[in-house]
């Protein structure tokens, strides 16, 4: 979608979008990374702990639903599957709705890593909101949730419209 076409964005947006900004870039810091592998006891690289915090969510689903819901290429999605299927991690399952297709599904030691990693990360979330309220907390939550979800329907209802955009294929 060009630039043009977006509306301006107000001074809320732009505030929004810069501590976001700032809060990735200090989430995703391979220092930080490497720091809360250490505090859980796993060795994993990001991809691999986004993968298995996704399926712990709502698993068990096909590899193209894990890789959309993650906004990555279905082939990302297949090489960590790999990995962490090698490890011992996750599983293939049959699909019920279609016997020929797999769901992805977590093992104990899959559930077992979620835990740790899940832990070690609200450990150090705990001491940086201490000073928080509990009501301050919960309206922070259900916000960020609202916003994923909603950057998540807009992706998809981007994607919709290239596909409507982009010109029909010849026989």
């Amino acid at each position: 979608m060009p630039s043009e076409s977006l509306p301006a964005a107000s001074s809320e947006v732009v505030e929004i979008e810069r501590a976001l900004t700032r809060i990735t870039y200090l989430s995703t810091r391979a220092r930080q990374h490497d720091r809360l592998m250490a505090l859980a006891g796993v060795p994993l690289d990001r991809a691999a702990v986004a993968l298995l915090r996704q399926i712990a969510d709502s698993e068990p689903q096909r590899p193209g639903e894990l890789a959309q819901r993650l906004g990555v290429e279905a082939s990302h999605v297949t090489r960590t599957v790999q990995q962490l299927q090698r490890s011992g991690y996750v599983t293939r399952v049959p699909d019920p709705d279609d016997r020929r297709a797999q769901r992805i599904q977590l093992t104990d030691a899959g559930r077992a890593a979620v835990k740790s990693v899940r832990d070690a990360g609200a450990r150090g979330m705990q001491v940086a909101l201490a000073d928080w309220q509990p009501e301050e907390l919960r309206q922070l939550a259900t916000l960020f949730h609202r916003m994923v979800d909603d950057f998540l329907k807009h992706a998809v209802d981007e994607e919709l419209g290239q596909e409507a955009d982009a010109p029909a294929a010849k026989a």
